[in-house]
């Protein structure tokens, strides 16, 4: 589950419903779910992750190739945008709580969302 940081309620509703759309209609179920298993691998038994630092700059041979060459043509903003996406998706549908913000590290913006578990 993910909750609102400021008002601790749960978070039904996917942001950018155009992009998460495209997600839907340019990836395969399989792909989508392969995708989907390997964020989940990467968050189980952690308490944080950020999610630009998850994929490693290199998506070679992973699942996450799909997003970039079918879901984004090969558009690195809109693959790290989609990305994105999945992420807050996969931390949805999870059965702990989490929640998530936009932080600053050595005083510089983070440019993607990091995610905490709520204990």
């Amino acid at each position: 589950m993910l909750i609102d940081l400021m008002t601790k309620e749960p978070i039904t509703k996917i942001p950018r419903k155009e992009k998460w759309d495209l997600v839907l209609k340019k990836l395969t179920k399989q792909e989508l779910e392969a995708i989907k298993k390997e964020l989940n691998d990467m968050i189980d038994g952690d308490e944080i992750h950020t999610a630009g630092w998850m994929p490693g700059s290199d998506w070679t041979n992973t699942p996450f190739e799909a997003i970039y060459v079918k879901a984004a043509s090969k558009n690195q903003l809109l693959a790290a945008q989609l990305f994105g996406l999945i992420v807050w998706v996969v931390f949805m549908e999870r059965e702990e709580t989490w929640t998530s913000g936009r932080f600053e590290k050595n005083g510089e913006p983070i440019g993607s969302r990091t995610y905490f578990i709520v204990k």
